[in-house]
């Protein structure tokens, strides 16, 4: 069974860059079964997908924030990584990390595996 664990800062400061990283275990992250995404849900909204890194080290991020995501995994440590820069206040969110067995752009009943979700607080 994959289990996800993410961490990270709780608190970034304004025009900065947040970044997080989510543990793998269960699986590999260069495993061709799953893509490893980024999702967040902002107190009182909905869930949104940022992006993922495939097993191939593609990526893909959603259209509003592609000029500031970037993914990227680590073999070794059977981590990815999410770094989001410049950010805003209203981006604070619970980020989670998820593994969907195909390219899932926010159809939450795909995605097999989350992390349990990180508050993430951006604020000066």
């Amino acid at each position: 069974q994959v289990q996800l664990q993410e961490s990270g800062p709780g608190l970034v400061k304004p025009s900065q860059t947040l970044s997080l990283t989510c543990t793998v275990s269960g699986d590999s992250v260069t495993t061709n079964s799953y893509y490893w995404n980024w999702i967040r849900q902002p107190p009182g909204k909905g869930l949104e997908w940022i992006g993922y890194i495939g097993y191939n080290g593609r990526t893909d991020s959603s259209p509003s924030l592609k000029s500031r995501t970037s993914i990227s995994k680590d073999a070794s440590a059977n981590q990815f990584t999410l770094r989001l820069t410049s950010v805003t206040p209203e981006e604070t969110a619970v980020y989670y990390c998820a593994a969907a067995p195909r390219r899932n752009v926010g159809d939450w009943r795909g995605y097999d595996y989350w992390g349990q979700g990180t508050q993430v607080t951006v604020s000066s």
